[in-house]
């Protein structure tokens, strides 16, 4: 007489899967910063159901293959000479931004508060429109978003040299 198992629990892991049990994790390459797993160009371990349902069809990371590790050393060099390029035009621009105006409207109330706040962004993009300077945002200091009609002065830091210009916020 043969006896059965009570559950399901009882009976022993077949062979496929002990494999897929061992295999619960995946190397992948973030393509975006994703919070508090990794950065844009990361390549770290994940669950392989957190980077198979969740990462890759929302195109957030790629498996590390081979080519694709080789595809991210080569990409990660041509950011960095990017940004090399950009810092130098910036240090040679930085004389020049210095004492500019920009001027950014917004709509506000009566006693001066916008209703929406103006941050780097919107700032970075008004230096492109009216001076025609491209500037990082990584490169301006502001503690926290422009909520108010007024002249403010913001701060730029690029590899130890500072400078600043003068940003006027009017009300419509």
């Amino acid at each position: 007489m043969k006896i059965r198992p009570q559950s399901h629990k009882d009976r022993e892991p077949t062979f496929l899967k002990i494999i897929y049990r061992r295999t619960l994790n995946m190397k992948v390459i973030f393509l975006h910063d994703v919070p508090r797993v990794g950065k844009k160009y990361d390549i770290k371990e994940v669950n392989d159901g957190y980077a198979m349902n969740f990462l890759l069809p929302r195109k957030l990371a790629q498996a590390a293959t081979p080519k694709a590790v080789a595809e991210l050393e080569i990409r990660k060099k041509e950011v960095m000479i990017e940004r090399e390029v950009q810092e130098d035009l910036l240090m040679k621009n930085l004389e020049e931004i210095k004492g500019k105006t920009i001027t950014i409207k917004g709509k506000a109330n009566e006693q001066g508060h916008l209703f929406s706040a103006i941050h780097k962004k919107e700032i970075i993009a008004g230096m492109q429109n009216e001076h025609h300077a491209t500037i990082s945002e990584e490169f301006i200091i502001l503690e926290k978003p422009i909520k108010e009609v007024g002249d403010f002065e913001i701060q730029i830091e690029i590899k130890g040299k500072k400078s600043s210009f003068k940003l006027v916020v009017e009300g419509i």
